[in-house]
């Protein structure tokens, strides 16, 4: 079974020297790691929170998280968490689906995500199945697949949407991935896909209208924060009081990488889509945070 391309040609470039350029230049632009990745490989990386807007708003955001993640020991898979936007489906539904990318495909781990299935529902009650037609059209797991492709040899992955930021459904599903991780030994990276706050009149959300630059930064960092402390149940309540799309996909890379042993956090990279056009009338934050 393949997941066709749903975005394709309008959140990045729908061919594959197109693709691999403008992925280039997302790790080579100013507001980028303005370098590709060396090659070289150390340390573990438990997570990554990256942002998944069209390439050429976030995609130098996502390329200090992935510059990260090459650089580090490759995992066995990748947990690949994001944002059910249309809210479709099932409060947490996986895919186990292969999914087409203009760079070829990428393979799902479907022994793991079946196990992660049976193992949430039968021991912590989660509303939590495959469920392909959730997955369709949403772009969250898709815009991080080029970039895993470009920096990751012989890619596993498991994809989940979540629709539902419920901290206790959050804190179930991490508890399972990890115990499964444990039981399989796998060394898995998660990855959240997730933009931080929306702001303005398309968005339904405008908290202040002087500073506007200033104030959503100071906005986002207060979010931040609570990624850095490690504080997911904190984090979720901070979240309802802004536009984080992918709260819940955040809240459970928290408590995974907590239980897979994750201690440090660091931001690498935060800016906003104003800073790209220069205008913060309506603006999206995007952030690049690993969990190491």
């Amino acid at each position: 079974m393949i997941r066709n391309e749903a975005v394709a040609g309008q959140f990045y470039d729908s061919s594959f020297d197109g693709l691999d350029k403008q992925i280039r230049s997302c790790f080579e632009g100013k507001l980028g790691p303005a370098a590709l990745p060396s090659g070289k490989r150390k340390g573990r990386i438990f997570g990554a929170i990256v942002p998944h807007a069209g390439y050429e708003f976030s995609g130098q955001a996502a390329a200090w998280a992935y510059k990260a993640i090459a650089e580090a020991e490759q995992p066995d898979l990748f947990v690949v968490v994001g944002v059910n936007h249309r809210g479709v489906g099932k409060d947490i539904a996986l895919s186990l689906a292969d999914f087409s990318t203009p760079f070829g495909i990428a393979k799902n781990e479907r022994n793991f995500a079946k196990a992660i299935i049976k193992k949430a529902k039968a021991n912590n009650k989660v509303d939590i199945d495959e469920d392909e037609k959730a997955h369709i059209f949403e772009h969250s797991i898709e815009v991080q697949l080029p970039f895993l492709l470009f920096t990751t040899r012989n890619l596993k992955f498991v994809p989940i949407i979540i629709s539902n930021y419920n901290y206790s459904l959050c804190e179930k599903l991490a508890k399972a991935i990890a115990d499964i991780a444990n039981q399989q030994r796998k060394r898995i990276c998660l990855i959240a896909s997730s933009d931080f706050t929306h702001y303005g009149y398309a968005y339904g959300f405008i908290p202040f209208s002087e500073n506007i630059k200033e104030n959503l930064y100071k906005l986002d960092n207060g979010a931040i924060d609570k990624v850095k402390d490690l504080h997911a149940k904190g984090f979720i309540d901070y979240a309802r009081d802004t536009t984080i799309c992918g709260a819940g996909a955040i809240a459970t890379a928290i408590e995974t990488c907590k239980a897979l042993g994750s201690r440090k956090v660091e931001l690498l990279k935060y800016y906003t889509s104003g800073d790209v056009v220069k205008d913060y009338s309506s603006a999206v934050g995007y952030a690049a945070i690993i969990f190491k």
